[in-house]
């Protein structure tokens, strides 16, 4: 990790769950962190949390990744603060189970695909820029899903379109892949795909259904997320699916 120290890493969805543990596992490992989060009392909770030497490297710009313009504000805040960006963590991400795709409505999915797809676009757009101008090296995550592989079928609550939207994250990482080789960068990008993890995002309702099931923590992907991190120059981890053993799909 010696090759990122002090430099910025930005996570969007910081608030909680895996967006939370890898702020922390980030700035232990000595990178300066920018939590992007609705909830940003929450980031500067967390801040407060951690061990001293950690402490004064966590920062918190209040973002709701849904909106562009302030999805573009954040990032202008996060190079004039703190210098250009380094990694980015795509990791915000919501899902809803309100029936039946063919019946639901419309209002969830769209909601879907804002925070899942145009989000996750919108950033990477800001944070590349930002990597290219500063010499075109750079590390882009996406936190995907084992649902972005194929559509689980052990749940009686219907995933809706969040399956789908993540379908498109795993075709966006090579998308992105192409991209940065076409504008002759050396920036990476990974796509980590998670089967369950014990977080916020799961509702009540499903919690209940897969009470018996094996799960992942959010330091799990964390972990795996450094460990991404810390590969060679040469070396890109295009993607990445971690399960929990015993895991049904």
């Amino acid at each position: 990790m010696e090759r990122w120290h002090k430099r910025v890493a930005v996570v969007t969805g910081a608030s909680s769950g895996i967006g939370a543990a890898i702020v922390r596992h980030l700035a232990s490992k000595g990178m300066l962190v920018v939590g992007l989060a609705r909830r940003v009392e929450r980031v500067e909770a967390l801040r407060q949390a951690v061990p001293a030497e950690a402490r004064n490297r966590i920062y918190a710009i209040r973002c709701n990744i849904c909106n562009e313009k302030e999805v573009i504000d954040a990032f202008k805040q996060v190079e004039s603060k703190y210098g250009p960006v380094a990694v980015l963590v795509n990791n915000a991400g919501i899902v809803h189970n309100s029936g039946l795709l063919a019946e639901g409505s419309s209002q969830d999915v769209r909601d879907i695909i804002e925070t899942n797809i145009l989000g996750l676009v919108n950033a990477t757009r800001e944070a590349f820029r930002s990597m290219k101008a500063a010499g075109g090296e750079g590390h882009v995550f996406l936190i995907n899903s084992v649902a972005g592989h194929q559509v689980p079928n052990v749940l009686k609550v219907p995933m809706s379109i969040y399956s789908p939207s993540k379908f498109a994250v795993t075709a966006l990482t090579e998308v992105f892949r192409q991209e940065f080789n076409t504008e002759q960068t050396k920036v990476k990008v990974t796509s980590i795909s998670p089967g369950f993890v014990e977080t916020e995002i799961i509702s009540e309702q499903m919690r209940a259904q897969l009470g018996h099931f094996p799960r992942l923590k959010a330091d799990d992907i964390a972990d795996a997320l450094v460990y991404c991190l810390q590969t060679p120059p040469h070396v890109q981890i295009h993607e990445l699916t971690i399960k929990p053993v015993g895991e049904a799909f």
